[in-house]
């Protein structure tokens, strides 16, 4: 990919979304994922994750984040605009999804 760095956006601004986005973007891409409405998990909330999240978002998708605690439930539901948010350790709620 080749991309503009919009004027005034630092490198350490950048830089993050060059790495963690492009990695994120690209299989949404790639796969055909650019329509709307589909359902997709991100497992763990690290910074791959928060780029999950936040593209999936934008290309309309519903979110469900997979965690092994529950420490990160705010910041996925409430900061990043996760639809669900499940603990791996759950087993009960792990079968129903």
């Amino acid at each position: 990919f080749v991309v503009r760095i919009p004027d005034g956006m630092s490198p350490e601004q950048a830089a993050p979304l060059l790495c963690a986005g492009l990695t994120v973007y690209s299989p949404l891409k790639h796969f055909g994922l650019k329509q709307s409405g589909l359902r997709g998990g991100i497992l763990g909330l690290g910074g791959v994750g928060h780029m999950g999240v936040k593209i999936a978002k934008a290309m309309g998708h519903h979110v469900t984040v997979i965690s092994s605690s529950d420490k990160k439930r705010e910041e996925a539901m409430e900061h990043l605009g996760a639809d669900e948010y499940l603990v791996s350790s759950d087993v009960e709620s792990m079968q129903k999804a």
